[in-house]
């Protein structure tokens, strides 16, 4: 059966129509998918002969939070289980300008980079919209908090899952539904290159995040084997191209692993490849993974790496506050574990 948190208000308004009820209904429901409820039942407005048809067309309870582990900081990971038994794993984090959720666009990943624990596993199918939207609900749910940013950076590649991502930007940013403003979404991609372009058609006022972690095609290659097909020289272009349709900032995600990318060569070369353009560098200390072996950057080397950016090459460069370090927050962690436990 179809998941009726994929489904946009004119779709509930013709299935209404065509089920003999009137249109004014699909309202109705579409308000109380948007408020969250994983059960029928709890659409107190509507008759139960109604409730009754919704039941045997549709599905609702897409996301449920199994597992979940709160920071001292505040900040929320959950383990979500799919319909399929699936699960994937989000994060809610609190920041002064609101309340942001990390999510997943994939059950897994087949990107394998290096210092990701999503990829641990491979990939086991993409997500739906539906069950994107799943996510936002449920911590909604969970939190009582409005969800205003959303960050679609948990487990998976965005834009290896396309079509999906796209339908869950703009069900996000539907005024009938979540209503989120495009600016306050942000998708991060390893650098699937003829994907950047047909985004930048697109034209939406998302915000781009290139996961960049090294401005050397062989050193990159390492531990990111995307590059070996899209050089970070195709990227580049691709993000001026993506700038120049939508004139967005475009953010370069640089995870900073000791003794690995952090040195004073490694910051020359990224300074030199992107001075003078409209893009911001996010510095991450990486959250160390056991079954990697790598581990975050001393600060004095953060601080040496960040001096050389703005200083030198005038590029606008922030270091990333760390959230959720005591419990596992980084992509694919929690999930990772959960599915350790099920195969031992």
């Amino acid at each position: 059966m179809e998941d009726i948190r994929g489904m946009s208000l004119e779709a509930l308004k013709n299935y209404m129509v065509a089920s003999g009820e009137k249109a004014f209904r699909a309202k109705q429901v579409y308000d109380w998918v948007v408020k969250g409820v994983s059960d029928f039942d709890a659409m107190s407005n509507l008759s139960k002969p109604v409730i009754e048809k919704l039941k045997k067309a549709f599905v609702i309870d897409n996301a449920k939070i199994i597992e979940k582990l709160e920071s001292a900081d505040g900040t929320i990971k959950s383990l979500h289980q799919l319909s399929d038994g699936n699960v994937i794993e989000s994060v809610f984090m609190t920041y002064k300008h609101g309340y942001s959720a990390c999510i997943s666009t994939q059950v897994g990943c087949r990107m394998n980079c290096a210092f990701c624990a999503s990829t641990l596993g491979g990939m086991a199918r993409n997500l739906k919209t539906s069950e994107m939207l799943g996510q936002i609900y449920e911590i909604q749910n969970e939190t009582g908090k409005r969800i205003d940013h959303v960050v679609l950076m948990g487990s998976g590649e965005p834009l290896d899952n396309y079509d999906e991502v796209l339908g869950f930007i703009k069900a996000a940013c539907d005024e009938t539904g979540l209503n989120l403003s495009g600016r306050n979404i942000t998708l991060s991609t390893c650098g699937l290159v003829p994907k950047i372009y047909q985004l930048a058609d697109e034209q939406l006022q998302i915000t781009l995040a290139i996961s960049m972690h090294n401005p050397f095609n062989e050193e990159r290659a390492e531990i990111m084997p995307v590059t070996k097909k899209y050089p970070i020289e195709e990227i580049v272009k691709a993000v001026s191209y993506y700038i120049e349709k939508t004139n967005r900032r475009v953010t370069f995600e640089y995870a900073l692993i000791e003794g690995e990318n952090d040195t004073e060569r490694h910051a020359e070369a990224l300074g030199k490849l992107l001075k003078g353009k409209l893009v911001h560098v996010n510095l991450i200390p990486i959250n160390e993974v056991a079954e990697r072996g790598m581990k975050p950057s001393l600060q004095k080397q953060i601080n040496r790496f960040k001096d050389i950016l703005m200083n030198k090459y005038k590029v606008n460069t922030t270091v990333r506050r760390e959230l959720g370090s005591d419990i596992n927050a980084a992509c694919g962690q929690l999930r990772n574990q959960h599915v350790k436990t099920l195969i031992i």
